[in-house]
């Protein structure tokens, strides 16, 4: 087994990700060449598979493009997308990009544990341990945003802060708006928070500013049915169309009579998908980004913007079941959400090969068709890409960072320092 050398620091991390001349300027770097798959195949000639390739040029290119396409409006890190400390070190010391958006308080307090000092976590925490380990320490307290839009909420924190002793510092809050589009008694978009309308919002930010024990620093609102679908189909670029006017008028109306009531730090919106969009509403201050960094392929069927792959996962050739067939160890990767042919990985290297509809992503095997004029053998290897960034890295323990044929060191995972939530 080869030595894998991995970053010992933030500095280094940016350094092998590519990512120090971005992190001290903000001009845009000039394209670089793609990385081809036979380079890449012979940077990790000697590792063992299932392994996962980060594609350092492809990467860098995205990194830069998010940051183009926001147009100046910051963007923080969605961590669920990324799952890599060393990758959100390197990504938030480039100009433009600035905090993270964690999935989990326990994910938050070891991030901030680990040097990151502006964390909103995107999802409601009932975990009172975990709690009461925040408050009790004003480190944490400073640093972790927490999530709310129910009174129960409110309630839960207002005890936690009790029982912990009535410190003076507060927990820092921040209200998730439901930014889906109704229409006609449809519900377009996730099911996220009740609160949607303006007065909702008011109604809940005064509830907040009521309860001595909490700040309201802060406003989310993820308009999923805009950032998380492709537009390919013309009834999706219809309901974009409609969605964005009527969630811009009614984000921006919560928002300018919350700031009545109180001086907000923060209005996160959006995501990969929708930064065109997100950073023209002028109530927004941010916008998160995640996905568009290791560009998954649910990310290749938009229009108004280009991601380059960048990450892999490759698995070995262990069997040719029958003439026009192989078969590769391991693959069962298949993404969270709702079942479908679009939650499979794809084979793209080498070309020709395709899951079977029977069978598909296979726990411990996955078996390819092979179209005519392709040869591939056993001992051979396929490259997949997942459907979901972040959900990759559950897989493995660290990422395998090449330039070319150039194999240049790896990056640990969350699953490779042990870390699950």
């Amino acid at each position: 087994m080869l030595a894998h050398r991995q970053p010992a620091t933030p500095d280094a991390a940016t350094e092998l990700l590519g990512l120090s001349d971005l992190a001290t300027t903000s001009d845009t770097p000039s394209a670089q060449q793609r990385s081809g798959f036979a380079e890449m195949a012979r940077a990790i000639t000697g590792f063992s598979a299932p392994l996962g390739v980060l594609d350092r040029r492809a990467f860098t290119t995205n990194v830069a493009t998010l940051r183009n396409r926001a147009d100046g409006v910051p963007l923080r890190v969605a961590s669920k997308s990324v799952r890599s400390v060393p990758v959100l070190h390197a990504v938030l010391r480039v100009p433009g990009f600035q905090g993270v958006l964690a999935y989990s308080l326990r994910e938050s307090i070891w991030l901030v544990r680990d040097g990151l000092d502006d964390v909103v976590v995107a999802y409601p925490s009932v975990d009172t341990a975990v709690l009461t380990e925040l408050i009790s320490d004003q480190t944490l307290s400073d640093a972790i945003t927490l999530m709310v839009d129910h009174p129960d909420h409110l309630g839960l924190l207002a005890s936690v802060h009790r029982q912990a002793g009535s410190p003076p510092h507060r927990f820092r809050v921040c209200l998730d708006l439901d930014c889906s589009y109704r229409f006609a008694g449809l519900h377009l978009g996730t099911r996220r928070s009740p609160i949607h309308h303006r007065q909702q919002a008011v109604n809940a930010a005064r509830a907040v500013i009521a309860t001595p024990a909490l700040n309201l620093v802060g406003i989310m609102g993820y308009e999923a049915q805009v950032a998380g679908v492709n537009d390919t189909s013309p009834a999706v670029r219809m309901l974009k169309k409609l969605s964005v006017p009527e969630l811009t008028a009614r984000r921006g109306a919560a928002v300018s009579a919350i700031g009545e009531l109180t001086e907000l730090e923060f209005v996160n919106g959006g995501g990969t998908g929708s930064v065109e969009s997100t950073r023209i509403d002028p109530s927004v201050t941010e916008i998160t980004v995640g996905s568009g960094l290791y560009a998954s392929h649910y990310f290749d069927h938009y229009t108004t913007f280009t991601q380059r792959p960048a990450t892999y996962f490759v698995l070995d050739i262990t069997r040719i079941p029958a003439p026009g067939y192989v078969t590769a160890a391991g693959g069962g990767w298949i993404a969270s959400g709702a079942p479908g042919p679009d939650r499979l990985p794809v084979p793209v290297y080498p070309e020709g090969l395709r899951l079977t509809s029977r069978e598909g992503a296979g726990e411990v095997q996955t078996p390819m068709t092979v179209a005519a004029g392709h040869q591939v053998g056993i001992g051979d290897r396929v490259w997949m890409r997942h459907t979901k960034a972040g959900e990759l890295c559950e897989h493995l323990n660290e990422l395998h960072v090449v330039d070319g044929a150039d194999h240049l060191g790896v990056v640990t995972t969350y699953r490779g320092e042990g870390q699950m939530w």
